[in-house]
């Protein structure tokens, strides 16, 4: 298998971090070499996060570059548009059609920019989804990044990994069958 690589990117606190160590716990117990590296930035104060994933036979570096990422998943969709410079040009990006405005567009300083979905589906090959929507719809806002998670194995065709067992190692018990029903609907998004 060739090397693989995948970003997510987001706003602190919407569990980019948590998603990506789902991911690597996956690939891992698959067999694949996996280094992750965090960027946490003002995460704690709404600030931007990234994560980069690189996996395959053998792998020495979690570090990304410019035009290197096979994935981007987009827990904001302004966010999307920021980190868009590390996907390939035949890349795909998982997208949420869902709006954080930074602390200076909360103060009036700034503007939400228009069109970011728009500008990535332009250049990339995109899947787009309401993931806090449908989150909700499963009773709970905070499962929004397993729905994401789950559309980001389905657009990657990560499908010799059993994702279900990896959710049920790392989630709190009390919260299995939203996580889980989270995944399926993040799947059943990606068309």
């Amino acid at each position: 298998m060739n090397n693989k690589s995948a970003i997510l990117v987001g706003v602190g606190g919407q569990g980019a971090i948590l998603t990506a160590k789902v991911l690597v716990n996956g690939l891992m117990k698959a067999g694949y070499d996996v280094k992750m590296s965090e960027v946490h930035g003002m995460s704690q104060r709404g600030g931007s996060v990234s994560t980069q994933v690189h996996w395959g036979e053998k792998v020495y570096s979690p570090v990304i570059g410019d035009g290197a990422a096979d994935l981007m998943v987009a827990f904001e969709k302004m966010e999307a548009v920021r980190y868009a410079r590390f996907l390939k040009p035949d890349g795909i990006a998982v997208i949420n059609d869902y709006e954080m405005p930074s602390s200076t567009v909360a103060a009036g300083l700034e503007t939400y920019p228009e069109g970011c979905l728009e500008a990535m589906e332009a250049a990339y090959k995109c899947f787009t989804l309401d993931a806090a929507k449908i989150a909700l719809e499963l009773g709970s806002a905070k499962c929004m990044n397993i729905v994401l998670f789950g559309a980001m194995t389905k657009a990657l065709k990560l499908d010799d990994i059993d994702w279900e067992e990896i959710i049920r190692e790392t989630v709190p018990p009390k919260f299995l069958e939203l996580n889980l029903a989270a995944y399926h609907a993040g799947r059943d998004a990606v068309a």
